[in-house]
């Protein structure tokens, strides 16, 4: 199998969309919670892991006046994103950067990537992060929202016991049947991840790990809009 980014999930960039909405249940309705607990008012958001411009192209439908700066390691993902943005006639509502946000979560001067940001949101990113470097982060994001910010992330979470492992892994597989394939199938795709930079495969924590390390980055309210089996979004108010 082809040697990927950790995130970048599928072997060929153009599988992505199709195939992680058979990988995962619900995908579509996962981002519109995020795009929905973001004020459509918001003027300046950024995102963290772009991938191929999914939740971008949903955010900035939602909220007419903002622009967005997406952030990822992959060149192949921003390129594909930065497509989607020009056809949907969005690019100058959003910009690009090729950035380690693990990286920036340590050492942000090495980056211009600003701060006052109205909301920072993220999908399918965060979750290949240390739990150290999951904390790290949710600091450095804490900072760099305005006062009123707010921080929204989608992502898998660990199952809290194993007999909910099984429970959760039978939804996917039945969700995989319905779309007319099977969790095998949707998996011979997925291309072999190599570590890079700060993340590497999935290192998942409990939802209950992720809300402990948002409170204590000082986010003043948790909350837990969306879960369904083990995808989950959860962010924060500053």
């Amino acid at each position: 199998m082809s040697q990927i980014y950790p995130g970048e999930v599928f072997a060929n960039t153009s599988d992505f969309d199709a195939g992680i909405r058979q990988l995962l249940p619900r995908y579509d309705e996962m981002l519109e919670v995020i795009t929905r607990c973001v004020p459509s008012t918001s003027k300046k958001i950024l995102e963290l892991g772009c991938g191929t411009g999914e939740l971008t192209l949903k955010m900035l439908k939602r909220c007419p006046d903002a622009e967005i700066i997406a952030v990822d390691y992959s060149p192949r993902m921003i390129n594909f994103a930065r497509e989607k943005v020009e056809l949907a006639g969005y690019q100058q509502r959003w910009s690009g950067k090729e950035v380690d946000f693990g990286e920036w979560a340590i050492h942000p001067d090495k980056f211009r990537i600003g701060a006052n940001f109205d909301a920072c949101i993220s999908s399918l990113a965060i979750h290949h992060l240390t739990d150290e470097m999951k904390q790290n982060l949710f600091i450095r994001i804490h900072e760099t929202l305005s006062t009123d910010g707010c921080f929204w992330n989608a992502d898998p979470t660990l199952p809290e016991a194993p007999v909910l492992a099984e429970v959760y892994k039978l939804a996917r597989e039945e969700w995989a049947t319905q779309q007319g394939t099977t969790l095998g199938d949707v998996r011979a795709r997925v291309g072999t991840s190599s570590t890079y930079g700060y993340s590497s495969q999935d290192q998942l924590a409990t939802l209950e790990a992720h809300l402990q390390m948002l409170m204590q980055a000082g986010f003043s309210t948790v909350a837990v809009p969306w879960k369904y089996y083990g995808l989950t979004v959860f962010g924060g108010l500053r």
